[in-house]
Formats: structure tokens, C-alpha cells, sequence
């Protein structure tokens, strides 16, 4: 009988060609189906210039071979703190399945090809609302907010929301990526992937 890829990847004797892609995949697949709301939802870490660590949730809107993309206003202190400091680790908790992956590495600002083809599948109100927010600024009332997205709405009339300039997306590249899953007693698995040029070598971890 053929083992998944997660037991695979907790076999010790049978874990040498494993793709961390594919794994994130079947486990990607597991948490649509059981998490109630945002399998996507994912924790993103950055530095600002004086080195203070950040984080919020995003949300993970593409992934391909080369890593997993959200996208931001990059007027945002998010935005800013990345574009400075091109690092970042990411973190997916899903807890109905008591399972999170880490990722770590550099990021990349998409292509704007790639912007645009994401800023279009987003609803109408989501585009406004991204040509409406200053975010991360000062605001002095949500009515002030509601006013600006109105106006905004006004200008643009039937007109296709062109994608502002300052809101693209970041991918990250991880160098590593490591799979927990929860155990009895605290005897949690954990293999991280770390990359090797072109390759991947992995190893157990202690929980």
C-alpha cells in the first residue's frame, strides 16, 4: 500500500526525495477541508530599520515552485519593513488539525503582471477599499474611511478599479521550511527542509 506524503515524511527510513512542496500541498488540501474559516491565514514576521521584530496575519493568495505570495499596500508599515529588509518567515497554524508549517527566507516583489491578474479576482469592494485605505496611517474616524471609499466609488462610476501603484504582493523564497504535527504527551514530529542549492536535505527535529 502506497504511504502518503505525511507518512513519508514522519518515516525515518524513507524521507530522502521528499519534495516539501508537495507536502505542503497535501497538507494544504487537509486544511481546506477542515478548517472552518481562512485556511489560508497565515502569521508573517518582518524587522523595521532599527531591527524590532513585527507581525500580523495575511492571508496566502498564490504559491507556485518558486514560494508562497501575498499581496499588501506597500505603503504599509508591512510594506515598507519588507522592501527595506527583503526577509521574512511565515507561519500557518491550522488547529483543527494540530499541525503548522514554518517557512523562512528572502522575499521578491511580484511581477506586475502577476499583481494584476490577482487584484482582478478580488471582489469590487476589495479593490476600492485598497484605493480607499492609507494603511498603517493615522486615521481619525471609520466615517472618514467610509466617506473616502464612497467618493472613490463615485469617481470611478462603472469603470473597471485600476490597481494602484502602491499596492502589489511580496513571494517569499523560503531557505527552509519545517512540518509539525502534534503527539501525544508533547512528543510532537518535526522535519525541517532546509534548501542545498537547488536541492533539499531534511532532518528530525526535537518537539
Amino acid at each position: 500500500m502506497l504511504q502518503t506524503l505525511t507518512e513519508r515524511l514522519f518515516d525515518d527510513s524513507d524521507r530522502t526525495d521528499l519534495d516539501p512542496f508537495a507536502v505542503f500541498e497535501e497538507w494544504f488540501a487537509l486544511a481546506k477541508e477542515a478548517e472552518p474559516n481562512d485556511p489560508h491565514a497565515m502569521a508573517l514576521a518582518s524587522v523595521d530599520g532599527d531591527g524590532m521584530p513585527d507581525a500580523r496575519m495575511v492571508l496566502l493568495n498564490a504559491r507556485d515552485a518558486r514560494g508562497f505570495c501575498f499581496f499588501t499596500n506597500f505603503e504599509s508599515e508591512k510594506g515598507r519593513q519588507l522592501l527595506a529588509q527583503p526577509k521574512a518567515a511565515l507561519l500557518m497554524h491550522w488547529k483543527s488539525l494540530r499541525r503548522q508549517v514554518r517557512m523562512r527566507g528572502p522575499v521578491e516583489v511580484v511581477s506586475a503582471e502577476e499583481a494584476d491578474a490577482y487584484f482582478a479576482s478580488r471582489a469590487r469592494g476589495s479593490q476600492i477599499a485598497s484605493s480607499a485605505s492609507e494603511q498603517s496611517r493615522p486615521l481619525r474616524s471609520r466615517e472618514d474611511l467610509l466617506t473616502r471609499v464612497t467618493e472613490i466609488s463615485m469617481e470611478i462610476g462603472d469603470d473597471p478599479v485600476v490597481r494602484p501603484m502602491h499596492w502589489s504582493g511580496f513571494r517569499l523564497v523560503p531557505d527552509s521550511i519545517e512540518f509539525w504535527k502534534d503527539g501525544e504527551f508533547r512528543l510532537h514530529d518535526r522535519v525541517r527542509f532546509t534548501r542545498d542549492g537547488n536541492a533539499w536535505t531534511n532532518q528530525r527535529l526535537y518537539p
